[in-house]
Order: C-alpha cells, then sequence, then structure tokens
C-alpha cells in the first residue's frame, strides 16, 4: 500500500494548481487522472490539418509583464509563466443583439471602454465611470480578503470598503440602475454575462463587476499553442517539484472513517493508496454520490441544493478560406436575441429556442495558429436545463445537426460573414460529449450556477462552513471559486494552501 501525504483526484485546471501547491507545501502528492491527457477542458485536439482549442475562448485577469493581472502574478508564483508562450487578444468583444439592434465592439483599456461607450450612448460617461471607480473598490476590497484568507476586521471594510459592503447584496441590475446608467450602456456592458452562466437580475454586482473590470483594464490572453500548453506546463512543473502524476489511472472509491474522515482512495487498477487528504477536482455530485460510502445527511441536503449550471454545446470549424476572405473581422463575438439577460436565460432552456453563441475566430489573435489560407471558429452556447436529456438516442445525431446549422445560420445573418461554403472540418461536442468525457452530470461545463444565495462572495465566505468532511476539500468549476479558467486556477490555490495547512495542524 503506498502512503501519500495527499492525492488529487482529476488534472483539470483546479487540479494542476492544487498538485503543485501541495508540493510547494512540503507535501508528497499524487495526481491521478482518468484520461490519457492532463487539462480536463483545457486541452485541444485534430482534425484533418487544424488544431482546435477545445474550450478556452480567453484568459482573463492574465495582463503583462508591465500590468500584471492576478493570474499571471499565481503562474509566476507556480513557477509556469515561463513555460508558455502568450498571445494578447485585439480587442474585448462584439455584441450582436436583435431586439435592441445592437452592434457594438468594445476596446480593452478603462478609458478607451469609457470612450467607445460615450459614442454608442452619448451621455453614459458619468455613470460608466461610476461603475469603473466601483469595480476598482471592489477589486481592492477583494484583494485585502484574500491577503488576510478572508477574516476580514469589519472596522477596515466599513472605512475602506465601504461600497463594497453596500453592493454586496446586489444584483447587477439593481446596481447598474442605482448608477443611473443608460440602457443601451447597460445592454452592451452586460454582454458578458454568459461567461458566468446566470442572468443579471440573478448574478452578483460584485462578481459580475469583479471580472469585468479585470477583462476591460488587463486585457486577455491567449496561450500560442492553445490551453493544453498550460495543462503541460503544470505537469512539467509537478515532476520537476518531485510529484507523481499517474495517467489512465481513475479514483473509484475515498475510504471514510468512523468521523467520515478521508482514510485513502481506491485506484481502477485495484490499488489502494494510503492518505488523509483528498483534493477532488470533479463534481461533489460525483464524489458523495458514487465515491464515498458514508456521508453525512446535512453534506447530501447542501449539495443537493445547488443548482447545476449551464451546459455546453461547441461547434468547431476548419474553414478553407481566411478570416479576411469570409468576412471574419473580430476575434470574439456574442450573438443574443435579446438584450434582457432574464428573458434570454429562458430562452436558452430549450434546444428549439436557443440561438444564443459566444464564437470565437482564434485567427484574428493569432493569424498562424492554422495553415496559411485558412482559419478556425469555435461557436459555443449553453442550455439552461437539461433539454438534451429528452434526446432520443435515435434522434440524437438529427438534433445534434439542427443546432450546428442553427449556429453556422445565425452567426452568416447577424455579422454577414459567409462562412458555410468553406466548411473543410466540423466536429461538435454536445453535453452527452462533455458527460462522457469529464463526467460532469448532464454534461455541465459551468458547475454550480452562481445564484442570489450561492454565488462568489456567499461562497468564499462560507468556505470554513462549507468543509464538512475532514481530509475532503474540492477544487475547478464546482468549487468555491465557481467556473470559468482563473477561477478554476485559483479554487486549486485556495484548496491546496489549506490543505497544507490542514497537514501543519495534524502534525
Amino acid at each position: 500500500m503506498k502512503q501519500y501525504d495527499a492525492v488529487v483526484i482529476g488534472a483539470g485546471n483546479g487540479g494542476l494548481v492544487a498538485a503543485i501547491r501541495l508540493l510547494q507545501g512540503g507535501a508528497k502528492t499524487l495526481l491521478v487522472e482518468k484520461h490519457n491527457l492532463p487539462g480536463g477542458f483545457a486541452t485541444s485536439f485534430k482534425r484533418g490539418r487544424f488544431e482546435f482549442e477545445a474550450s478556452l475562448h480567453e484568459l482573463n485577469d492574465f495582463g503583462t509583464k508591465d500590468n500584471s493581472g492576478d493570474v499571471r502574478d499565481l503562474f509566476d508564483s507556480l513557477g509556469v509563466t515561463d513555460k508558455i508562450e502568450w498571445l494578447q487578444i485585439p480587442e474585448a468583444y462584439r455584441v450582436f443583439s436583435r431586439e435592441e439592434k445592437i452592434d457594438a465592439t468594445m476596446p480593452f483599456g478603462k478609458q478607451a471602454f469609457i470612450d467607445k461607450m460615450e459614442h454608442y450612448v452619448p451621455g453614459s460617461r458619468p455613470s460608466m465611470e461610476k461603475f469603473f471607480e466601483l469595480a476598482e473598490e471592489i477589486r481592492a476590497a477583494q484583494a485585502y480578503s484574500n491577503s488576510v484568507n478572508g477574516k476580514t476586521d469589519k472596522n477596515i471594510m466599513l472605512s475602506k470598503y465601504a461600497n463594497f459592503v453596500r453592493c454586496g447584496s446586489y444584483s447587477v441590475n439593481e446596481v447598474l440602475d442605482s448608477l443611473k446608467m443608460p440602457k443601451k450602456a447597460k445592454d452592451i456592458l452586460n454582454a458578458y454575462w454568459c461567461y458566468l452562466g446566470a442572468h443579471c437580475d440573478d448574478l452578483s454586482f460584485i462578481h459580475y463587476a469583479s471580472m469585468v473590470i479585470r477583462y476591460i483594464t488587463r486585457g486577455a490572453a491567449m496561450p500560442k499553442m492553445r490551453s493544453h500548453e498550460i495543462s503541460l506546463a503544470m505537469v512539467e512543473r509537478i515532476r520537476e517539484l518531485g510529484g507523481d502524476v499517474w495517467f489512465n489511472t481513475e479514483a473509484v472509491k475515498i475510504f471514510t472513517g468512523d468521523d467520515y474522515g478521508v482514510e485513502g482512495v481506491l485506484l481502477s487498477n485495484g490499488e489502494h493508496i494510503e492518505t488523509r487528504h483528498v483534493i477532488a477536482n470533479c463534481a461533489p455530485h460525483i464524489v458523495y454520490g458514487k465515491m464515498i460510502d458514508k456521508v453525512p445527511v446535512q453534506v447530501i441536503k447542501e449539495t443537493n441544493a445547488r443548482k447545476l449550471a449551464g451546459r455546453g454545446f461547441t461547434m468547431f470549424l476548419g474553414l478553407n478560406k481566411s478570416a479576411d476572405e469570409l468576412g471574419i473581422e473580430n476575434h470574439n463575438y456574442f450573438l443574443y436575441d435579446t438584450m434582457d439577460t432574464a428573458k434570454q436565460y429562458e430562452i436558452m432552456k430549450k434546444i428549439d429556442t436557443n440561438c444564443v453563441q459566444a464564437t470565437v475566430c482564434l485567427n484574428r489573435a493569432y493569424p498562424e495558429c492554422s495553415p496559411e489560407g485558412t482559419c478556425m471558429m469555435y461557436f459555443t452556447t449553453l442550455y439552461m436545463s437539461d433539454d438534451w436529456g429528452n434526446v432520443k438516442p435515435e434522434d440524437y445525431f438529427r438534433v445534434k445537426d439542427k443546432v450546428a446549422n442553427m449556429m453556422i445560420d445565425r452567426f452568416e445573418q447577424d455579422t454577414g460573414a459567409k462562412i458555410r461554403d468553406a466548411i473543410e472540418e466540423i466536429s461538435v461536442a454536445t453535453p452527452m460529449t462533455y458527460a462522457r468525457y469529464c463526467g460532469h452530470p448532464e454534461g455541465g461545463i459551468y458547475g454550480y450556477e452562481s445564484q442570489y444565495w450561492d454565488g462568489l462572495t456567499p461562497r468564499l465566505l462560507m468556505m470554513a462552513e462549507d468543509h464538512k468532511t475532514r481530509g475532503l476539500r474540492f477544487a475547478g468549476g464546482f468549487s468555491m471559486r465557481l467556473s470559468g479558467y482563473s477561477s478554476a486556477y485559483f479554487s486549486g490555490d485556495i484548496t491546496a494552501r489549506q490543505t497544507i495547512g490542514d497537514i501543519k495542524r495534524e502534525g
């Protein structure tokens, strides 16, 4: 029987960071991954002469050497930044909305963003300046909270970050309305909502403002060789630090004792690993539902109270003409029916009505990412219910083709770019694909939804209370930082540092 201080289950973004942090903290660490490659969704794949990015549109909060973001600072401390070749994304986004007849292209940079918004919505400047001032205070308050591991001083919060406290329990739209932001400006600003998977009547303003300020002031980045370059760099770093990484190895059971605490892990090859600490980079529904025999009733209730977030559908196109030839002007597109996000959220529950898409043409950031005279595109949407669970097996390929055609038609109609006749390679991933590939319930790619009562701030404040099982913590999109690349990385960092603290307290 092998012994480890800690076992990390799953080599997704959160698990990879957790393994590095555990090793840096002096813990003997094993990372097990059922797939033959690291990264989970952070990977790439080839079809014909194209290498497609599986999931990453752009990495938020990375920044540059002169304007580093929190993700870059994290990567620096992990020792992986210089193992990766980085690209900068050219502009923030272009958003289309049919109901409001919006077509707006927004830049990075706070002042440039405010100026462009004033161009589209005359008179919006005062409210936009107030928004960024408030967002900066939120970022500063979060930095302070992180520096004291969430144990904030009430007097400091009220004296230095009073506006953070004031808006802490309000939604995006409630705060923007209080800033008297014109409706069209609010609509354009809210374009990023689908990246968090919750509509703006329910989504925490603190969470959304924190994301937007990081995007706009620090820009976005992309690894030259796709997100798999990050995953490989982290595996290399784990091995440099003396950690063990076992691929093609599934953790099938977590052994617990009479106190419900972790005592070991059973692997798919029958091997029993002795450990008192597990970081699971997978869904609590999977861990508590399949991997642990004895689970406290309170843990079951709390896990089932959470709502699964968006189920993923992605189409990958390799086109035999360049982006210029096809009229694809931008890197990142959002295509909506309406900027009423609550209404759009409802439309996205059904296969037949969901035409929303977040679409990327990587060639606009990296022209050489595909062969000369070609380009690549990724089309992504979310389903806010398990409607794909209603598709009969005999109808699966027909429905998949139907949605792919809807996406192509919608992009051509809204942007004017004609892409259908240039398709050389096409690959489609449905919620079934994501469920099979990464084991996520219902094919969700966003973890648990950021609901009003269960958003970023409540989860971070409740980390101690949420830790019910001794020796078991979670990383990745289902954990305290919610979904998204940067959030998953930080969840691994937080969880590993907590686990190191647990190990030290145990002696």
